[in-house]
């Protein structure tokens, strides 16, 4: 078993919650109130979960700069009120932030029993197989 400090256990806390008020807050019409709040505990959990410093360096890399203009700028835009707008900036940044992850989610997905068949049909399989082997979703 992972043991946790008592900080990375607010965080997965308040990371769990700001996923909950972001699909609460799309499921209800794009509530802006919801989405803010959402946003504000998922980058504030994700601080916590992975220290302050980790999660500055993994934002402000040379290279994700885009991703993070992207991710941050939706945040914001949804903060101001426009929360359609905002979400679909920050659904292509988390894209991009985390493009380099999806190969591994894809293999691990595979290997598990259910849901490796269902990637294995023919109209999912290809859309699988370019997501898992593309470095570059670009």
């Amino acid at each position: 078993m992972i043991s946790l400090t008592d900080s990375q256990k607010i965080g997965m806390g308040l990371t769990g919650f700001g996923v909950f008020f972001l699909f609460f807050g799309m499921m209800l019409f794009f509530d802006k109130a919801l989405l803010a709040i959402g946003n504000i505990l998922f980058v504030s959990g994700l601080s916590f979960v992975i220290g302050l410093e980790r999660t500055l360096r993994f934002f402000f890399q040379r290279h994700k700069v885009k991703a993070t203009s992207f991710f941050l700028g939706g945040v914001f835009v949804v903060l101001i009120g426009w929360p359609i707008i905002g979400v679909v900036l920050e659904i292509y940044g988390f894209f991009l932030l985390f493009r380099g992850f999806f190969p591994v989610a894809v293999g691990f997905i595979r290997r598990v029993p259910v849901l490796g068949s269902l990637l294995s049909l023919p109209g999912i399989r290809t859309l699988v197989d370019k997501i898992g082997e593309s470095n570059n979703m670009v």
